[in-house]
């Protein structure tokens, strides 16, 4: 099992957000989450990546345990580092360096990570010159081997979208997550983004995608969780909940989308 997530919970104030999930998936699978906005899905991926922090819970990776709520303390800056490299994070704002090219965005976390590391004690200009080659490798998987030296506001919002994923993808994540990854683009823009996320899928990449694009989600996933007010509703194939949805919710959701 790749992927473990057990009760989690999390309030902010005296409003409950999360109120108790449970899912699990395994390696090469994509997980589409919908719902309506404010159901929680956007928090639940901040605490999967440990921008937040569950009240409770357990959250697990590859039988590691990354976080259990029953045995509470305080991770160092180095251990919640370690944390969240298990999870890659693709934000609908795209949350790229205004000040760095396309390739400096892909390439500053890893060289930040590099200073620490023996490889590059033994051998500085090799250690920066594999960062640089794997990074242009992305951002040509990407489509973008003519934008590299770009600033991002030289860049469509679709362009910007696929730089943030080469920067996510860079840091080998075991399981990358999509947070609404098509909200801020036009249509055609939109096309582009959803064409690199399927190719990903093709590749058999762990995937957790927040997503309104029902089509989409119905296409490319392996599971669908529908949630509604800090709840999982119902969770099945595409074909279970697309098709064949048990929860009135469920259906009464779907229909808004022509489902």
């Amino acid at each position: 099992m790749m992927l473990e997530v057990c009760g989690i919970c999390k309030a902010f104030g005296k409003t409950q957000i999360l109120k108790g999930i449970d899912f699990q998936m395994a390696a090469g699978e994509v997980l589409s989450i919908i719902g309506s906005s404010g159901s929680g899905k956007t928090t639940l991926l901040r605490c999967l990546n440990f921008l937040e922090r569950p009240d409770s819970g357990r959250i697990a990776v590859n039988g590691e345990t990354l976080y259990d709520g029953s045995a509470p303390r305080r991770d160092s800056a180095a251990a919640l580092r370690r944390k969240r490299l298990h999870f890659g994070l693709v934000f609908q704002s795209f949350n790229l360096f205004p000040q760095y090219t396309a390739l400096q965005n892909v390439t500053l976390a890893n060289l930040l990570f590099l200073r620490k590391s023996e490889e590059y004690r033994q051998d500085r200009a090799k250690a920066t010159e594999r960062i640089e080659r794997e990074a242009k490798e992305l951002l040509a998987q990407m489509g973008l081997q003519d934008r590299m030296n770009n600033y991002p506001h030289q860049l469509s919002g679709g362009q910007c979208q696929r730089v943030a994923i080469a920067r996510a993808l860079a840091l080998r994540p075991d399981i990358l997550c999509f947070d609404e990854p098509t909200s801020a683009l036009d249509p055609e823009l939109t096309g582009e983004v959803l064409r690199v996320i399927r190719g990903l899928a093709d590749q058999h990449m762990t995937m957790i995608i927040v997503t309104h694009e029902m089509s989409f989600a119905r296409e490319v996933s392996s599971n669908v969780i529908f949630m509604d007010e800090g709840l999982i509703c119902e969770q099945g194939t595409p074909e279970q909940v697309f098709v064949h949805p048990r929860m009135e919710r469920t259906r009464h959701f779907l229909a808004g989308y022509g489902k």
